[in-house]
């Protein structure tokens, strides 16, 4: 069977980021199973999606105040 091609993204995170992507792969592994940064990230991207998929349009305006509060001179 074929390997799944996957895509890869570079992302620039702050310190405090970074310890929030630590801490929740931590609380989310169990002692048969370790779940990476990486697992944390695509959970993220999934929930985001089906969120705003079937949330209420206050749901996209949250995200865009979190965005927003991150910096103007980020790239997104």
């Amino acid at each position: 069977m074929p390997k799944k091609e996957r895509k890869r993204l570079q992302v620039v995170i702050s310190d405090e980021q970074d310890a929030l992507l630590t801490r929740t792969a931590y609380e989310l592994s169990s002692p048969e199973r370790l779940i990476s940064k990486s697992e944390v990230v695509r959970l993220a991207i999934e929930k985001i999606a089906r969120e705003l998929g079937e949330g209420p349009t206050g749901q996209i305006e949250e995200y865009r105040a979190i965005l927003g509060s991150e910096g103007a001179g980020e790239e997104g």
